[in-house]
C-alpha cells in the first residue's frame, strides 16, 4: 500500500505529462519487482550439502559381510544414496511447488500476478478519476459510474460461464445465495464508497486513507467477531495509522467528503473480509461454488443488483444527463 501511495502522490496535470508519468511509474514497478525477485533467489540446494557429507566410507567393498570374497555395496553408501535421493526429490518438489526451477525457486507466476495487479490497479484509478471528473466529480454521477463498473464485471463473469470450456458454472443453492448477501452488500458498499472518494478528492489521498483498512479489520475482528488479533499485528497498526495521519495532514487536495467516504469504504471492506471467512466455513460451500473466480463473479453480480436502487435514489432524476455525456465524451 505504501509503494502504491508513493506512485500516486503526484497527479498528472495534462495528457502528455500523464503518459510520461505512467511510463516512469511502470518502470519503477518492474524494477521493484526485479529487486524482490533477486532477494528471493536461493543459491545452493540442500541436496548438494547432503552429497558432500556422505563420502566418509568407500562405496564398494571387495569383502562381503560373511568374510567371502566378492563385491558388496557399503551400507553407509546405500543409506546415504537413499537420503540423497529423498533430499533431491524433496528439493525438486519444493521447487515445483513454488513454481521455480530454472530461476532458482522463484515463483514467477506469483511475481507476474503482483505486477498485473499493481499496473491494473494503477491504471484503473487513473482512468476512473478521469471519467469521474468528466462526469462532474462528486456532484456528477459517481454512483452511476460505480454501478456500471460492477455491470461490466458481471457481464464478464456470465460470459465465462457461457463460453465453452472457459469456467464451470457454480452449483450453489438458494441457501448459499442467502448467505452470500452480507458479503455482496459489503462488497457493493466498499466499491461505491471508494469510487465516491475518488470523485471527491485526489487519487493519492483516497489511496492513503484506504491504506488504513487493516486497522478497521483488526478492530472488527477483535471486538465484533470475537477473533483475537495477535500482538504483532496490533503493533503494526500505529505505524499504519500514523502514516495515514501524516500523509493526510500534508495533502494539499484535502477533502472531508473524500476522507469520510474512504473510511466508510474501509469499514465495508473490513466487514466483507470477516463475513467472507464465515461464508467459506459453510459445509460444502467451496465444492458447490467451484472456484474463487465463481465466488467473485456471484458477489459482483449480486453487488450490481444491490447498487441499482442506490443509483436510482441518488442520481435517478438526472440519468438523462449522464446518457448525453456518455454519448459525447469519449473519456466516459
Amino acid at each position: 500500500a505504501i509503494f502504491f501511495v508513493v506512485l500516486l502522490q503526484f497527479e498528472p496535470h495534462n495528457i502528455k505529462s500523464s503518459i510520461l508519468t505512467m511510463k516512469l511509474r511502470l518502470s519503477l514497478i518492474v524494477a521493484s519487482l526485479g529487486a524482490v525477485s533477486a532477494f528471493a533467489f536461493n543459491g545452493k540446494s540442500n541436496a548438494v550439502k547432503t552429497f558432500r557429507g556422505t563420502t566418509t566410507a568407500p562405496a564398494v567393498s571387495l569383502m562381503k559381510a560373511d568374510g567371502r570374497r566378492g563385491l558388496s555395496l557399503n551400507s553407509d553408501f546405500t543409506s546415504s544414496t537413499t537420503a540423497l535421493a529423498a533430499s533431491a526429490t524433496a528439493s525438486s518438489d519444493a521447487i515445483s511447488t513454488r513454481g521455480g526451477g530454472a530461476l532458482g525457486g522463484i515463483d514467477v507466476p506469483l511475481m507476474l500476478y503482483f505486477l498485473f495487479w499493481y499496473v491494473g490497479n494503477y491504471y484503473y484509478n487513473i482512468t476512473n478519476k478521469l471519467a469521474l471528473k468528466a462526469a462532474g466529480g462528486s456532484a456528477g454521477f459517481p454512483m452511476t459510474i460505480s454501478a456500471l463498473q460492477l455491470a461490466v464485471g458481471s457481464i464478464y463473469g456470465i460470459f465465462l460461464w457461457l463460453a465453452p470450456d472457459a469456467r464451470a458454472k457454480p452449483k450453489v443453492t438458494l441457501d448459499d445465495i442467502v448467505k452470500m448477501l452480507p458479503v455482496a452488500f459489503c462488497f457493493m458498499g466498499a466499491h461505491s464508497a471508494s469510487v465516491f472518494a475518488l470523485s471527491a478528492g485526489a487519487v493519492s489521498f483516497g489511496q492513503i486513507v484506504k491504506a488504513a483498512e487493516p486497522a478497521f479489520a483488526a478492530v472488527l475482528s477483535q471486538f465484533v467477531y470475537n477473533k483475537p488479533v495477535s500482538k504483532a499485528k496490533w503493533m503494526c497498526l500505529p505505524i499504519i495509522i500514523g502514516g495515514v495521519i501524516l500523509a493526510s495532514v500534508k495533502e494539499l487536495d484535502f477533502a472531508m467528503s473524500a476522507l469520510v467516504s474512504a473510511c466508510i469504504a474501509n469499514l465495508f471492506a473490513a466487514f466483507k473480509g470477516n463475513e467472507n471467512k464465515k461464508l467459506m466455513d459453510t459445509d460444502g460451500f467451496k465444492d458447490r461454488v467451484g472456484s474463487v473466480g465463481n465466488q467473485f463473479a456471484l458477489t459482483t453480480i449480486m453487488g450490481f443488483l444491490m447498487s441499482i436502487p442506490l443509483v436510482l435514489a441518488t442520481e435517478g432524476k438526472k440519468l438523462g444527463q449522464f446518457v448525453d455525456i456518455f454519448k459525447t465524451n469519449p473519456v466516459i
